[in-house]
Order: structure tokens, then sequence, then C-alpha cells
């Protein structure tokens, strides 16, 4: 009896995690910008992307907090506190909150300059600025942003400050001898809900390229 109670249990403990690995990848199942691979070489990419529209705050203090901070201020406004009393359809099984609801997409980016950080939402691509609602919060601005060229390592973990300045490093290493132009400080991307097991994420490190290489 005491051992079937254990397979029991066991059973129900198998259930709960094979459910949290695969919770972070259903629910980062959301829209993406669009883009086309111009160039691959491993975990490397040259990626076009299209023009977008993000939400955007900047803010400042360490990394990993300006990121929450930045995260909160802009998630208060696709959840509702904005001058619209529209519902937008989401585009993916992510949790609607709010009397706006706009659908979530991913990645969430971050980019400093010191203790400065600019942290962006991409907007769904059904929305144009006419369109998009206006955030309540001066601190949230709606910006439009042209097509660009960039290039992009992804990797999995926890993206902690080593691995960010590790993969940006291989990406400036994969950026000299080709003679690509950067345009840009590191853009950091992250994809996925903080339960995701690490081995399940899916973390970028970006830098605008110019499309004409350097003579």
């Amino acid at each position: 009896m005491r051992r079937k109670y254990m397979w029991w249990i066991l059973g129900i403990l198998g259930v709960v995690l094979l459910g949290a690995a695969l919770w972070g990848p259903i629910v980062s199942n959301v829209e993406h910008p669009k883009y086309k691979v111009a160039e691959r070489s491993g975990d490397i990419e040259i990626r076009d992307y299209a023009p977008m529209i993000v939400a955007e705050a900047e803010v400042w203090g360490e990394r990993r907090e300006a990121i929450s901070m930045g995260f909160r201020i802009i998630a208060d406004y696709i959840f509702g506190n904005n001058t619209a009393a529209q519902k937008v359809p989401m585009t993916a099984p992510v949790t609607q909150q709010g009397s706006e609801k706009i659908a979530m997409t991913a990645p969430v980016t971050q980019q400093g300059d010191g203790d400065k950080w600019r942290v962006r939402f991409v907007m769904p691509s059904s929305y144009t600025m006419d369109t998009l609602p206006k955030p309540n919060n001066p601190a949230v601005a709606l910006e439009e942003i042209p097509a660009k060229r960039f290039a992009v390592i992804r990797f999995s973990g926890m993206a902690g400050e080593e691995s960010l300045r590790r993969h940006t490093q291989e990406l400036n290493d994969f950026l000299s001898p080709k003679n690509l132009t950067p345009l840009s400080q590191p853009t950091y991307a992250f994809y996925n809900p903080p339960w995701t097991l690490p081995f399940l994420r899916r973390n970028e490190v970006l830098i605008e390229v110019s499309r004409d290489k350097a003579q």
C-alpha cells in the first residue's frame, strides 16, 4: 500500500514537472517581430527586420532591476492603463487583464547606456500608430521603428551578466572579419516568462549593422 502511494505521488510530481517544463514555451508562442534571415552561421543570423511599432520606457539602475521596472511600466499600459476601451484579440494563449487588452508579443528587449536602459515591447502587427491606444502614463512612449538589419546570436539559459557578455563578444568576433559595421549598442531580447526552465529559454543579443559592408 505504501509503495502504491509513493508511485501515485511520483506520478503527480512528474505531471507537475512536465507541465512546468512545457508551460514556458507554450505561453511564449506569441507573435514575434517579422524578419528574413539573410545569412546564418551556427547560432548567429543576419536578419532583416520589417518596420514595427514599439512601446518603450526609459529607466535607470542596474540591468536586472531596470528591466523589471521597465517591464512593469509597459505591462501596465498594455493591460489597461491607456485611453481606449476596445478589446483586442490575443494572438496566443497568454493571459489578458484590464479594460484594454493588447495582444502580447515577444521578445521584450533591453538596450542600455551606462545606468540608463530602454525597455521595449513590440506591438502586434495588426496595429498602426493611429489605432494603438495612447498611454495614460507619460513614461510610456510609442515609436515607429523603420526596417533594419541586425546581427543576432541566440542562446538558452538564464542570461546572466557573464552569459550576456560572452555572447556579445562572440557576436562582435563574428562581425569584425566580415567588415560588418555595428550601428548600435547591444540589445538584449528575452522571449520567455520567468518560470521557463533554463534549457527551454530563448535569449538573444542583437546589434544593428549596416546593409553595406565597410570597404
